[in-house]
């Protein structure tokens, strides 16, 4: 299960300052307004993710890979949805790991790459409890799914290294549903079924259901994101310029 969240490079209805916060027409600075829509796209996409793991868990009779084809349909188009609505305020990083890359590509002034990243630990944790809240579980929970091992150390380098090479060579128009289907693919080809993304670890740490990750096993698929987030930066470097199209 995983999530992996996004940034789909376009760019809003704001002009943007030197220091990371955007004017639009009759606003005041907007690095407000889109930390906040990092937080509460961050905060919907781990509400997604792990509601429709409980609610596939229940349904799914003890199948596990009926209630993984669930969670992996349902997590497709809800970030398909978070991208195409937020990324005209925020870029709908919605993820740690993409707002890393944005910052050294100097897209993503320091004060702004460090509210990002504070937005979307925060909304990983409070959709988690969302999530919890609709299906009427206990808010607080850890994890105690265990998913840990070279193999899935490696998936999620993978994961993360193709999340962010799609997120910068996507042409604007098609970049939601070309980070959507990536995700949706690396649900199932990937050991770790794709987290991609260390602010879905945190948030799915915090819950003891089908998404779930033991908060042990957690600090290691983060730093496996990283690289791989690094490794993907490098890849794009290689192959050239990008973003062919609009």
């Amino acid at each position: 299960m995983a999530v992996a969240s996004v940034s789909c490079v376009r760019s809003g209805d704001a002009d943007e300052h030197a220091d990371g916060s955007s004017t639009a027409a009759g606003a005041p600075s907007g690095l407000g307004r889109r930390v906040a829509a990092e937080a509460l796209g961050t905060g919907l996409l781990l509400a997604v993710v792990v509601g429709s793991g409980i609610m596939a868990e229940r349904l799914a009779g003890g199948n596990v890979a009926i209630a993984l084809l669930a969670n992996t349909l349902v997590t497709l188009a809800g970030l398909f949805v978070l991208i195409e609505v937020l990324a005209p305020v925020s870029g709908a990083h919605l993820n740690p790991a993409i707002s890393l890359v944005m910052s050294l590509r100097g897209e993503l002034p320091a004060r702004a790459f460090a509210a990002y990243v504070a937005a979307q630990l925060g909304g990983a944790v409070l959709g988690t409890w969302l999530a919890h809240a609709m299906f009427d579980l206990a808010t607080l929970q850890a994890s105690l799914r265990a998913r840990t091992g070279a193999g899935q150390w490696l998936a999620e380098a993978v994961a993360s290294a193709g999340l962010v090479l799609v997120v910068l060579r996507a042409p604007a128009s098609r970049a939601a549903a070309l980070v959507a289907c990536w995700i949706g693919a690396a649900y199932w080809f990937t050991a770790s079924t794709s987290f991609a993304n260390p602010a879905a670890v945190l948030g799915r740490m915090l819950s003891d259901s089908f998404a779930g990750i033991a908060p042990r096993d957690a600090p290691a698929f983060v730093a496996a994101e990283l690289a791989g987030a690094l490794l993907g930066l490098a890849l794009h470097r290689a192959l050239g310029p990008g973003r062919v199209g609009s």
